[in-house]
């Protein structure tokens, strides 16, 4: 028997609801682990199109194991559909170019944890967007490029959640 058969599909009502924004993901396996990160930690993932795959992909499937019914999974048309429908209240933009380094945030529930696509980041427009709040980093030695999507995401979202004392875990 599964152990996901008889999970909760919902998140625990004291979770306190972080949301992903995935902008124009390209790689199909790190949309899948972020997959498997919002059906653990019970977080919002949002993904603004255009996708650099589809659901049907092989490489999703196999990242995001069994986890695909256990999480909250939007797709969005674009990055103005996003606003509508999720009205956040603050937005932090996470670049290699950021002011703000993550762990100096005091997350609050509904945040939006903004980031972009694998090759190229968070295009200027969208760091320019009036809603996001602040450009954030993460630190990592000098002279690398980037660090993978999927573990920066739940670097940054375990880091909000811990401020939280993982509360709905």
């Amino acid at each position: 028997m599964n152990p996901h058969d008889t999970a909760p599909r919902a998140p625990h009502t004291t979770n306190p609801t972080f949301r992903i924004v995935f902008h124009a993901p390209e790689i199909p396996g790190n949309t899948g682990n972020a997959i498997r990160l919002a059906a653990i930690t019970g977080a919002e993932l949002h993904l603004v199109e255009p996708l650099g795959f589809n659901f049907d992909n092989a490489h999703l499937r196999r990242a995001g194991l069994d986890y695909h019914d256990l999480a909250l999974v939007t797709v969005h048309a674009s990055l103005a559909a996003a606003w509508q429908a999720l009205q956040p209240e603050r937005v932090f933009a996470f670049t290699g170019s950021g002011t703000r380094r993550y762990d100096t945030i005091a997350y609050q529930p509904g945040d939006v944890l903004l980031f972009g696509q694998e090759s190229t980041g968070l295009p200027d427009d969208v760091l320019d967007d009036e809603m996001v709040t602040e450009a954030v980093y993460l630190p990592m030695q000098s002279g690398r490029r980037s660090l993978n999507l999927a573990n920066s995401a739940s670097i940054v979202l375990y880091e909000a959640w811990r401020q939280h004392e993982f509360s709905g875990s």
